[in-house]
This record gives C-alpha cells, structure tokens and sequence, in this order.
C-alpha cells in the first residue's frame, strides 16, 4: 500500500489499495471545498491513472460524514488572486479534473455522503458509477452567488436525467436528494450510512478483478454515445463563468454568503 498527498496543507490523499486507488479529498472544517492546488493536484491524481497500470479501480470521496465535495473555496480566493491565478485557470483546473475522471482507463466510483454541491456535482456525476447515503444531496447553487453551473454538470445531468430536472437544478439552485437522484438515473444506489462501504467496496473490487481492457472500452462506449458534446460544454462554461467570477454580481452573492444574509443582485 502507496499514499500521495499534496505538499501544501493535506487536502487529499491517494492510496493505492491492491489495485484500488482511494482518493479522498480531506478538507472537512470546509466541507472538503476545493482550492485551486488541490483541483491541481487531483487532476494529476486522475491523469497519472493512465500510465499507471497497477491501478483498477478509483473511488472518490470526501473525508467525514457531512459532505462530498462542496465545490470552490471561497475562502481560499483572496489569496489564489493575490498569487495570480486567474478565473480562467480555476475553469482549467476544474475541467481538467472532470475530464481526466472520464477518459480515465478505468472505472471510476463516487462514494457521496451528505452534500454534492458546487463543482463537487460535477466529480460525482463525472463518475462511471455514484454510490450515496439515504442523506446525500446534490446541489447546484451557483445562481445563488451569481454564477452558473460549471464542470460540465449542467450537460452530464441532462444527459443522465433529462433538461426538465437540469435546468430545475441550474436555475433554481434547489438540492435534488439522493432518493430522487437515483429514481432520475445519477446514482447507481442509495444505502443506509452503514451499508455504504460495503456496497462501494463489493463493487470496487469486482471491477478491480475484472478485465482491464474490456472495461476501457466499455466505459468509452457509455461516455460516447451519452457525452459527445461535452468538451462544448466545458468550453461553453469556461467563457462564461470567467466573466461571472469578476461580475458585481458575484462579489454579493459570495460576500452574501460568506455573511450568512440573503444576496441583493443587481439589474
């Protein structure tokens, strides 16, 4: 057993388990948001699973019980700004993640308990397989800081799901539970929080005692024919969400929300 873990403050780590590599993103006093290194580093995490064959099988998940992944750190963007990162590389670290989990080699599981918000949708649902607690949510609340879906949520959703429940998501910034999230098709199952290792773990390792090459090519069939206009998308959302992230109307909405008080948006 191999761990990695970022050289900055630990907000992942990658243990390859006898061909299962557990990537858990570990930033739970925020929610396990993401910062800009850490969307980084886990599209290097991603990306090196291509040349790595000793890997089979990922699972993604969050450290603790209350979230997955709650998107961008707003916290951490003060700071990002004042090192140079621009809103257009935070788009190309977040796509760059999306798009490494999908063209990985090898089947990719989302473990998701509690909430799937932000871009952290997009890791789970950007997974060939999304297994959740009763209490897991998905949550695509951009609008409510003024900005819009990104990562390629909106478009994986729709492909999954249908545009009805897509744009209910994306325009009105509601969570979708996890019940209705699996009766829409976004999650292969939904377990009570103490049957979830279990199930993740049964399903991981029959894929990581399974033919390598077949399951490649399985999974580009699936992605194919269900997310041929996806790189649009992402292309789509990186032009948009850069003009938003330097919008007035996105200062109020994180201000707002950093401030705990209801955002008032502009004309």
């Amino acid at each position: 057993m191999t761990e990695t873990t970022t050289t900055r403050a630990p907000r992942y780590t990658a243990i390859n388990d006898d061909g299962v590599l557990r990537v858990t993103i570990t930033n739970p006093k925020r929610m396990n948001a993401l910062d800009y290194d850490t969307m980084v580093a886990l599209g290097d995490v991603f990306v090196g699973v291509a040349t790595d064959r000793s890997v089979r099988v990922v699972v993604l998940t969050g450290d603790g019980d209350r979230a997955f992944c709650t998107g961008a750190d707003l916290s951490s963007s003060v700071a990002e700004a004042g090192r140079g990162i621009t809103p257009e590389m935070t788009m190309d670290a977040a796509n760059r993640v999306v798009r490494a989990i999908i063209e990985a080699p090898v089947p990719v599981i989302a473990r998701v308990k509690g909430s799937a918000a932000g871009v952290g949708v997009a890791l789970a649902v950007a997974a060939d397989l999304v297994y959740a607690s009763e209490d897991a949510y998905l949550l695509l609340a951009f609008v409510n800081i003024g900005l819009m879906p990104d990562g390629g949520a909106a478009a994986m959703i729709a492909a999954s799901a249908g545009r009805a429940l897509a744009a209910e998501m994306a325009l009105l910034g509601q969570r979708l539970p996890a019940a209705a999230a699996k009766e829409a098709g976004l999650f292969a199952g939904v377990l009570p929080a103490d049957e979830l290792d279990a199930t993740v773990d049964a399903a991981a390792r029959k894929l990581a005692s399974g033919p390598r090459r077949a399951l490649e090519l399985a999974k580009q069939a699936l992605n194919s024919a269900t997310l041929p206009a996806l790189d649009a998308a992402l292309e789509r959302e990186k032009v948009g969400q850069s003009e938003l992230l330097t919008s007035p109307d996105f200062q109020e909405g994180a201000m707002a929300m950093l401030q705990k008080r209801p955002a008032k948006f502009g004309a």
